[in-house]
């Protein structure tokens, strides 16, 4: 069976989804391996070292015969529409934003897979997508705030005298959350971070932070994402939260629901609280920002002389180890479908039923029915 990858083609998006070090791997599994003549340029993925893995590099449309095709991005309405009835797509593909794409699955018998749907769960961790790459957004905020902020992150013993450390707060302790903490730790900053689940305060001070405890009710979700909160609750926890805020000299958020808006956890009001200078990372821009005022791919200065920087395709601005780390997740998934050379998604399985958005020309998410 043949494997395509093609080129990328959202603007922006530097990923590849299959890197040459793992094609030896679908090569062992006895999967014929098509790579689209320029589609790990970004990655430093070259076309000679797909050839030397063991892929076939062609120059023009590598979808028309494929049976599976692994992209980062959803494959367009048009691009849906080029594939053979029966063909596997295994990509991003969020049922909220990626609607046409999937209708255009739907209509031409596509079995189509959604990384955002990999259940949470010990035997998924291989696949975890959403997970590789909020750790490659996190690394990418702190150095994001360290450029933009007038600070040194360490604390410097001078003869000139001493340098205080950066004082960073991190909003929301899941991978990415953590990954900043880390990072921001590695740097010699200050670092407290909040996260509405009280659980993740030992990881936090694992990672060398302080945990901010406002003693609110827990907001623990299902697979280890936060609950959405009341209104009541959001405006107590934004008036707990804003001393801290306006103390801090970077702040980094990273909340969000997946396939609902980003919660709004800092006002107008509270980033006027910070002092000239501060910076805020809202890795959260795209989806409606954590942060009032911040818009997804900018800078935005404030008359208090802020600056808030909206996160727009995050992981992409480190394509090499995204892709790296994406391609494995694509490739753990591929090879649970895969025995003796032949893809055959076993629908009795958890993390296959789980994954699957259309399948012969049906919709298995009631989500997208309703």
């Amino acid at each position: 069976m043949r494997v395509a990858v093609p080129t990328e083609t959202k603007s922006g998006e530097k990923r590849v989804a299959l890197v040459p070090d793992i094609i030896n791997k679908l090569v062992r599994l006895g999967l014929d391996v098509t790579i689209q003549s320029g589609a790990g340029l970004h990655a430093q993925a070259s076309d000679a070292e797909y050839e030397s893995a063991g892929a076939r590099v062609v120059s023009g449309d590598v979808l028309k015969e494929a049976d599976i095709v692994l992209s980062v991005q959803p494959l367009t309405p048009a691009q849906m529409a080029t594939l053979k009835k029966g063909a596997i797509t295994i990509s991003f593909l969020s049922l909220t934003t990626s609607q046409d794409s999937i209708e255009a699955a739907q209509k031409a018998g596509v079995t189509a897979f959604s990384l955002e749907l990999v259940p949470r769960i010990s035997r998924a961790q291989s696949m975890d997508a959403l997970t590789s790459q909020a750790l490659c957004a996190g690394y990418r905020a702190v150095l994001v705030g360290a450029e933009l902020s007038p600070r040194f992150f360490p604390l410097l013993m001078t003869a000139a005298g001493t340098v205080t450390p950066a004082q960073v707060v991190v909003l929301g302790a899941g991978v990415a959350g953590l990954q900043a903490i880390a990072t921001a730790r590695r740097l010699g900053a200050v670092v407290s971070a909040y996260d509405v689940r009280p659980s993740s305060a030992d990881e936090v001070k694992s990672m060398g932070a302080t945990f901010i405890n406002l003693e609110l009710e827990s907001l623990e979700g299902a697979g280890g994402y936060a609950r959405e909160m009341t209104e009541e609750r959001a405006a107590k926890q934004r008036e707990l939260l804003t001393p801290y805020i306006a103390k801090s000299h970077v702040l980094i958020t990273t909340a969000a629901v997946p396939g609902r808006t980003a919660p709004r956890l800092v006002t107008k009001a509270m980033v006027d609280s910070m002092a000239p200078g501060a910076v805020i990372v809202d890795l959260a821009a795209e989806t409606g920002g954590n942060v009032e005022g911040s818009v997804a791919g900018e800078i935005v200065i404030t008359a208090g002389g802020v600056k808030i920087w909206g996160g727009k395709d995050v992981p992409s601005q480190l394509p090499f180890h995204a892709s790296m780390l994406y391609s494995r997740n694509v490739v753990n998934i591929l090879a649970l479908m895969t025995k003796e050379g032949v893809v055959t998604p076993d629908f009795e399985d958890e993390i296959i039923s789980g994954s699957v958005v259309t399948h012969n020309g049906e919709l298995k998410k009631e989500v997208i029915k309703k």
